[in-house]
Protein backbone atom coordinates (compact mmCIF):
# COMPACT_ATOMS: atom_id res chain seq x y z
CA UNK A 1 0.00 0.00 0.00
CA UNK A 2 1.38 3.39 -0.97
CA UNK A 3 1.56 6.23 1.52
CA UNK A 4 0.95 9.80 0.50
CA UNK A 5 1.03 13.11 2.28
CA UNK A 6 -2.74 13.42 1.97
CA UNK A 7 -3.20 10.21 3.94
CA UNK A 8 -1.16 11.46 6.87
CA UNK A 9 -3.18 11.29 10.06
CA UNK A 10 -2.94 14.17 12.48
CA UNK A 11 -4.85 14.57 15.66
CA UNK A 12 -5.77 18.11 16.66
CA UNK A 13 -7.91 19.43 19.44
CA UNK A 14 -11.49 19.58 18.13
CA UNK A 15 -11.68 23.35 18.50
CA UNK A 16 -8.32 24.15 16.86
CA UNK A 17 -8.74 25.80 13.47
CA UNK A 18 -6.93 25.19 10.21
CA UNK A 19 -7.09 27.06 6.94
CA UNK A 20 -8.42 25.67 3.69
CA UNK A 21 -4.96 24.83 2.27
CA UNK A 22 -4.21 22.46 5.14
CA UNK A 23 -7.68 20.94 4.87
CA UNK A 24 -7.07 20.39 1.17
CA UNK A 25 -3.76 18.65 1.87
CA UNK A 26 -5.33 16.47 4.55
CA UNK A 27 -8.38 15.44 2.54
CA UNK A 28 -6.93 15.27 -0.96
CA UNK A 29 -9.70 17.60 -2.17
CA UNK A 30 -8.91 20.68 -4.21
CA UNK A 31 -9.55 24.15 -2.82
CA UNK A 32 -12.18 24.60 -5.50
CA UNK A 33 -13.97 21.40 -4.48
CA UNK A 34 -13.97 22.36 -0.80
CA UNK A 35 -15.42 25.77 -1.68
CA UNK A 36 -18.04 24.10 -3.89
CA UNK A 37 -19.07 21.78 -1.06
CA UNK A 38 -19.51 24.87 1.10
CA UNK A 39 -21.56 26.58 -1.62
CA UNK A 40 -23.96 23.63 -1.92
CA UNK A 41 -24.25 23.24 1.85
CA UNK A 42 -22.45 19.94 2.36
CA UNK A 43 -19.73 21.24 4.65
CA UNK A 44 -19.35 24.74 5.96
CA UNK A 45 -16.27 26.08 7.73
CA UNK A 46 -16.68 26.36 11.48
CA UNK A 47 -15.44 29.93 11.51
CA UNK A 48 -13.84 32.72 9.54
CA UNK A 49 -10.73 34.66 10.48
CA UNK A 50 -10.82 38.41 10.90
CA UNK A 51 -9.46 38.59 7.36
CA UNK A 52 -12.31 36.44 6.06
CA UNK A 53 -10.35 33.21 5.60
CA UNK A 54 -12.28 29.97 6.02
CA UNK A 55 -11.33 28.15 9.22
CA UNK A 56 -12.01 24.45 9.69
CA UNK A 57 -11.91 22.05 12.63
CA UNK A 58 -11.37 18.29 12.88
CA UNK A 59 -15.14 17.63 12.65
CA UNK A 60 -15.22 19.66 9.40
CA UNK A 61 -12.37 17.54 8.01
CA UNK A 62 -14.24 14.38 9.07
CA UNK A 63 -17.31 15.53 7.11
CA UNK A 64 -15.21 16.37 4.04
CA UNK A 65 -13.57 12.94 4.19
CA UNK A 66 -17.01 11.37 4.41
CA UNK A 67 -18.13 13.26 1.30
CA UNK A 68 -14.94 12.17 -0.48
CA UNK A 69 -15.77 8.53 0.31
CA UNK A 70 -19.40 8.90 -0.84
CA UNK A 71 -18.54 10.37 -4.23
CA UNK A 72 -17.22 7.19 -5.95
CA UNK A 73 -20.33 5.35 -4.78
CA UNK A 74 -22.51 7.65 -6.86
CA UNK A 75 -24.38 9.47 -4.10
CA UNK A 76 -26.00 12.73 -5.24
CA UNK A 77 -25.52 15.98 -3.33
CA UNK A 78 -28.91 15.81 -1.63
CA UNK A 79 -28.22 12.21 -0.58
CA UNK A 80 -24.82 13.23 0.76
CA UNK A 81 -26.48 15.97 2.83
CA UNK A 82 -28.99 13.47 4.17
CA UNK A 83 -26.28 10.94 4.99
CA UNK A 84 -24.21 13.55 6.82
CA UNK A 85 -27.33 14.36 8.85
CA UNK A 86 -27.85 10.69 9.68
CA UNK A 87 -24.22 10.00 10.52
CA UNK A 88 -23.60 13.26 12.38
CA UNK A 89 -26.90 14.09 14.10
CA UNK A 90 -26.87 17.69 15.19
CA UNK A 91 -23.86 18.34 12.96
CA UNK A 92 -21.50 16.68 15.45
CA UNK A 93 -18.79 14.78 13.55
CA UNK A 94 -17.42 13.60 16.89
CA UNK A 95 -20.79 12.08 17.80
CA UNK A 96 -20.12 9.31 20.27
CA UNK A 97 -23.17 7.35 19.18
CA UNK A 98 -25.32 8.64 22.02
CA UNK A 99 -27.94 10.02 19.60
CA UNK A 100 -30.49 7.38 18.60
CA UNK A 101 -32.00 7.45 15.14
CA UNK A 102 -35.76 7.09 14.84
CA UNK A 103 -37.32 4.29 12.77
CA UNK A 104 -37.52 6.35 9.57
CA UNK A 105 -33.90 7.52 9.89
CA UNK A 106 -32.77 3.98 10.60
CA UNK A 107 -34.62 2.76 7.51
CA UNK A 108 -32.94 5.42 5.35
CA UNK A 109 -29.54 4.55 6.77
CA UNK A 110 -30.21 0.89 5.96
CA UNK A 111 -31.16 1.83 2.36
CA UNK A 112 -27.98 3.87 1.96
CA UNK A 113 -25.92 1.01 3.40
CA UNK A 114 -27.42 -1.51 0.98
CA UNK A 115 -26.89 0.83 -1.94
CA UNK A 116 -23.27 1.43 -0.95
CA UNK A 117 -22.68 -2.31 -0.67
CA UNK A 118 -24.21 -2.92 -4.11
CA UNK A 119 -22.07 -0.18 -5.65
CA UNK A 120 -18.94 -1.61 -4.00
CA UNK A 121 -19.74 -5.00 -5.54
CA UNK A 122 -20.17 -3.34 -8.96
CA UNK A 123 -16.86 -1.51 -8.58
CA UNK A 124 -15.10 -4.77 -7.59
CA UNK A 125 -16.49 -6.47 -10.70
CA UNK A 126 -15.31 -3.56 -12.86
CA UNK A 127 -11.89 -3.71 -11.24
CA UNK A 128 -11.70 -7.47 -11.97
CA UNK A 129 -12.32 -6.78 -15.66
CA UNK A 130 -9.73 -4.00 -15.68
CA UNK A 131 -7.15 -6.20 -13.92
CA UNK A 132 -7.75 -8.99 -16.44
CA UNK A 133 -7.15 -6.53 -19.26
CA UNK A 134 -3.97 -5.18 -17.63
CA UNK A 135 -2.71 -8.76 -17.21
CA UNK A 136 -3.36 -9.42 -20.91
CA UNK A 137 -1.41 -6.27 -21.82
CA UNK A 138 1.51 -7.28 -19.57
CA UNK A 139 1.61 -10.73 -21.21
CA UNK A 140 1.53 -9.18 -24.67
CA UNK A 141 4.28 -6.74 -23.76
CA UNK A 142 6.42 -9.56 -22.37
CA UNK A 143 5.93 -11.62 -25.57
CA UNK A 144 6.81 -8.71 -27.84
CA UNK A 145 9.77 -7.68 -25.68
CA UNK A 146 11.11 -11.23 -25.80
CA UNK A 147 10.69 -11.37 -29.61
CA UNK A 148 12.50 -8.04 -29.98
CA UNK A 149 15.49 -9.41 -28.06
CA UNK A 150 15.86 -12.39 -30.34
CA UNK A 151 18.29 -11.89 -33.24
Amino acid sequence: MKWSVTEEVRVRPVDEHMRIGEVSARTGLSLRTIRYYEEVGLVTPSARSQGGFRLYTEPDVARLNLVRRMKPLGFQLDEMRELIGLLFPGGDADNDGSVTLDAQELSRLREFTERAERRCAELRATLDVAEDFAAMLRASLARHTERARQP
